[in-house]
């Protein structure tokens, strides 16, 4: 088995176990009051927990692949050009006589100590030796850095390297088999172990080349070395060393295989883009961490009542990285010891201890030397349910469908961050990116690391053992606490969508600078004014809606000649709407919601460029005399159009804020409401069509907005908007 767990403190900057609980209680803040009493509740003594993995998986993972003492050969499976015999390997694959499936536990057994001669065969090489014979099948999965930085680690492993290195080879490895995966089929499996079982991939290397792949990284019945680090339920050095080097060999040997397909096939491996990240300014959450802050956050990580002690050597590497600008590796240790962490506070305020470690599987051992089977199940989980992951940590409720008390303990903000860079599908997503190989590591934004740093260390003060997160005004941690309790979501739909409207109303409001008719050339006869003013003033539906705004608010006067101000609908999108755990009818209408607002938005980029671009044409005498009077006729027609449009915004966003009344109506009235919204936003696609350079039918839009007008006050007057309920 791999070297002994310990403590990794190398690299490290000053000696946190000399720093006292005093110094820590200077530096720490008041953080927002729980909803119960954070410090009543009782932690698992941290000394007798040494493994997080369930007796069976422990013994897959650290003991099975040992037993078998044998010799191979390196050139049974390695020849000395570098190429890797996989007759050799998959003579090691046992199957079930039963099914024909894969026997993990015998194969495990029987792969020991063939992986035992590879890792003793890579640690007998130097680094040109290495590279030499293997670098150019790393090619393919375009981290060939990667697979050099483990070869370093595996010539001298240290306390938490080789969890590190195989957390990013797994994630690489993942990566790269999606992009062949895409030689043959499109939209890749979001699983590996989807993945690794499609019959693309058999079809590329091979079924029993897979079913290798299976055994280490694919199956919850193998040793499935991917989940049960990122997932945080590997103890530093409890994974075999042994293991990170048969991957190593296995990922030249497919590079191998692959290159041999490339060639028959005359194919060419594309590899996808990495996922990038738009507005770090709304990622960057936390003031930056100060070399004061870390130190601190060493004295908190001991002290802390939701870090295990055989987890502390993570969370010291994740400061040491972060020291060291490793931003990427940074967050590939702490996110694994954040979901740990987490998952001991939701065992705890949840009351079910057996959560904190991986369920027990049927293991189904056959011993070589009586043939006596003997099997394991746990009696707590369902064999589909392996792992209390963030999906489970985070939930509503915990899997016997009682409440979950972890989000009333952490508080709203808390809660709304982890949605925010966890799960929300138009969030960063940060976990699933890192852990698919969706992400460059060479680029990875410090203002990512730095928020989900802070945000750990400002955790791990609320849960201290000594009670010191009590605060004093002067303290290092300050100014993270009060970022921390004064969170609101970025990427839930409902704060979308407040960004949204406040984005387009700043649009509209551009209307107003653009350049007038030149010269002021005006157009007579039929086509007036008058002509094209819709028969319902929008000043009488804004009157209607005036009542339900809030008594510190108020309508500008006169809203059809007057812009909505900005300010308003910062006011208005500023009132607390709550998001967590929301029902699925007022998802659905916020979803209805923005697509309005994405509508809208686009008709003011076509009225803007089209007015500009006409405009210029005029000047330079390009405009044909229809088009003169088709631009004239737009001019006029924004003058209606934007009340209209900005009408539309301020009742999308007064529904927003009542959005939860939905929950009061029955089916019938919630189908009704739910058709009056897919009105307006017929009409927004419709106006889209009309005002785009292709169509320029400013009349016909005029029309739709008379018709869509009566619809919106009709239904105001029916008194089944939200708002209206809510008031």
């Amino acid at each position: 088995m791999s070297q002994g767990k310990g403590e990794n403190r190398e690299g490290m900057e000053g000696n946190a176990g000399q720093r006292t609980g005093q110094a820590v209680a200077d530096a720490c803040d008041t953080v927002k009051k729980p909803h119960c009493d954070i410090w009543s509740l009782t932690f698992l003594d941290h000394d007798s927990v040494t493994t997080c993995l369930s007796s069976t998986v422990h013994y897959m993972v650290c003991e099975l692949g040992f037993e078998k003492e044998m010799n191979y050969p390196i050139n049974s499976f390695v020849t000395g050009s570098g190429e890797i015999c996989w007759k050799t390997i998959i003579e090691h694959i046992h199957y079930c006589k039963t099914d024909l499936s894969v026997d993990y536990a015998n194969t495990v057994r029987s792969l020991g100590p063939l992986c035992e001669s590879g890792h003793l065969h890579l640690q007998s090489l130097t680094m040109e030796q290495f590279e030499e014979q293997f670098v150019i099948w790393f090619q393919w999965t375009q981290c060939s850095e990667i697979f050099l930085e483990v070869f370093d680690i595996l010539k001298c492993p240290y306390a938490t390297a080789i969890e590190l290195s195989l957390m990013k080879l797994t994630s690489c490895l993942e990566r790269a088999l999606g992009d062949v995966f895409l030689l043959i089929s499109k939209d890749c499996p979001f699983l590996l172990r989807d993945l690794l079982a499609s019959w693309e991939l058999s079809m590329i290397f091979g079924q029993p080349v897979m079913d290798v792949l299976r055994v280490f990284i694919g199956s919850p019945d193998g040793l499935n070395l991917r989940n049960i680090l990122w997932h945080g339920f590997a103890s530093p050095q409890e994974i075999p060393t042994k293991y990170s080097s048969m991957l190593v060999l296995l990922t030249v040997g497919l590079g191998q295989l692959l290159n041999n397909y490339l060639l028959k096939t005359q194919s060419e491996l594309v590899h996808r883009p990495y996922v990038s990240f738009r507005n770090l300014k709304e990622l960057h959450v936390f003031p930056d961490l100060s070399h004061e802050l870390l130190f601190l956050a060493e004295e908190l990580i001991i002290r802390s009542s939701i870090v295990l002690r055989a987890m502390r050597p993570f969370w010291m590497t994740a400061l040491s990285l972060f020291r060291q600008n490793r931003y990427a590796d940074c967050v590939i240790v702490l996110l694994p010891q954040l979901e740990s962490a987490l998952r001991l506070l939701f065992t705890t305020v949840n009351k079910c201890p057996s959560r904190l470690i991986t369920a027990e599987i049927w293991l189904l051992l056959v011993s070589p030397e009586n043939e006596k089977v003997v099997m394991s199940l746990s009696s707590v989980f369902q064999s589909s349910s392996l792992y209390t992951t963030f999906d489970e940590i985070l939930a509503k409720q915990v899997s016997n469908e009682e409440v979950n008390k972890l989000p009333s303990v952490l508080g709203e903000s808390a809660m709304e961050f982890l949605w925010d860079f966890l799960n929300h599908q138009e969030g960063p997503r940060i976990r699933d990116h890192l852990s698919h190989g969706e992400i460059s590591l060479n680029n990875f934004p410090k203002e990512i690391a730095n928020s989900l740093l802070s945000f750990s260390v400002v955790l791990l003060s609320r849960f201290s053992k000594d009670k010191i997160a009590a605060i004093k005004d002067h303290g290092l941690l300050r100014p993270q606490v009060n970022c921390a309790n004064s969170y609101c979501s970025q990427f839930h739909p409902i704060a979308l969508l407040k960004k949204q409207v406040q984005q387009c109303v700043e649009h509209i409001n551009l209307w107003a600078d653009l350049p007038e008719v030149p010269n002021g050339e005006e157009m007579t006869g039929s086509e007036d004014d008058s002509a094209v003013t819709p028969c319902i003033p929008t000043a009488d539906i804004f009157s209607l809606v005036q009542v339900y705004f809030p008594q510190d608010m108020k309508l500008p006067d006169d809203s059809t000649n007057n812009l909505v101000t900005e300010k308003l609908m910062i006011q208005l999108c500023s009132k607390p709407v709550r998001i967590l755990f929301c029902p699925r009818s007022v998802l659905e209408v916020t979803v209805v919601l923005r697509q309005i607002g994405i509508q809208c938005h686009q008709v003011s980029c076509q009225v803007i460029s089209t007015c500009e671009t006409r405009y210029m044409q005029w000047i330079n005498k390009s405009l044909r005399s229809r088009q003169r009077h088709n631009y004239l006729r737009l001019r006029r027609s924004i003058k209606c159009l934007s009340p209209v449009l900005q009408l539309i915004l301020i009742l999308i966003t007064l529904e927003l804020i009542n959005i939860h009344a939905v929950c009061d109506k029955n089916p019938t009235e919630y189908q009704q409401y739910l058709r009056f919204l897919k009105v307006i936003l017929q009409y927004t696609e419709n106006i889209v069509t009309y005002t785009s350079p292709e169509k320029n039918k400013w009349d016909e839009t005029l029309e739709l907005t008379h018709k869509a007008l009566i619809k919106i006050r009709t239904f105001l007057e029916k008194q089944q908007m939200l708002v209206q309920l809510a008031k």
